[in-house]
């Protein structure tokens, strides 16, 4: 599928946006737990988790595990759910660092690996269905160090959504972890649209396909299509962001 730059199509809904801020303090926590939900389950879906949006629903806001679903699915629920709530702590700071990467990463995969979460892999990695070589583990702290410095450059030249889509890209590029790395890609990307003022943004399940490939281009180097889906995706977040602000009581 052929994804278009929707990046003056975003301008416009953000400043439609702006203008229903600020929200009431109780559609603000509706809107976070909506989120909470939904970036969880499309996040780990993803990923293969076997939970639906309905039983994810339950396991974090009941606490009621799911009969026939491996206890590794609830784990990563559970974990998503917390790092989710740390999106909301960084959303305030100027600045992006290697340690809340590592952090986000931490929160997100110590139930399900201790030993490895929030630490850079020791061990090499290949990805299923790509041929591109990720980079070696002795490499990995240096490269994040560089990555690091790069994200205030990065952030200087490029549009928010792209700023966003590039740090989703470069983290994955990296591959830094022994897993998670899609998750914590995806969050970082997620924290820097919040602290630009824009809506969380879900990739659904459904659009997987298209993302993988997108993702399988920008490693090897063409961005274009990752950056143009990003940009298509915030687009359709912010249409769902509208539409419930609205519902809620906005301007």
């Amino acid at each position: 599928m052929k994804y278009q730059n929707r990046i003056d199509q975003v301008e416009a809904l953000h400043k439609e946006i702006q203008a229903l801020r600020p929200l009431g303090r109780n559609a603000l926590k509706q809107l976070k737990e909506y989120y909470r939900i939904g970036l969880t389950y499309s996040s780990n879906a993803i990923e293969g988790n076997s939970l639906t949006e309905s039983e994810t629903k339950v396991v974090l806001e009941d606490g009621i595990t799911i009969g026939g679903k491996p206890l590794r699915d609830h784990y990563e629920a559970i974990g998503h759910s917390e790092a989710f709530d740390q999106l909301y702590k960084l959303v305030k700071a100027d600045a992006i660092t290697e340690r809340d990467i590592l952090r986000l990463h931490k929160l997100f995969f110590y139930r399900v690996d201790p030993a490895n979460a929030g630490k850079y892999r020791k061990v090499p990695v290949l990805v299923t269905g790509t041929d591109f070589e990720f980079p070696q583990p002795d490499k990995l702290k240096g490269l994040m160090e560089k990555f690091e410095k790069e994200i205030p450059k990065l952030k200087k030249k490029l549009h928010p959504v792209q700023f966003a889509a590039a740090l989703h890209i470069r983290l994955a590029t990296i591959h830094p972890f022994v897993d998670g790395n899609g998750r914590a890609a995806r969050l970082l990307m997620n924290l820097a649209l919040m602290q630009a003022g824009y809506p969380i943004t879900i990739i659904p399940p459904i659009v997987r396909a298209d993302y993988i490939d997108a993702i399988r281009r920008a490693n090897k180097g063409d961005e274009q299509m990752f950056m143009n889906f990003i940009s298509c995706m915030v687009w359709e977040a912010q249409k769902d962001y509208l539409r419930l602000a609205k519902h809620l009581g906005g301007k």
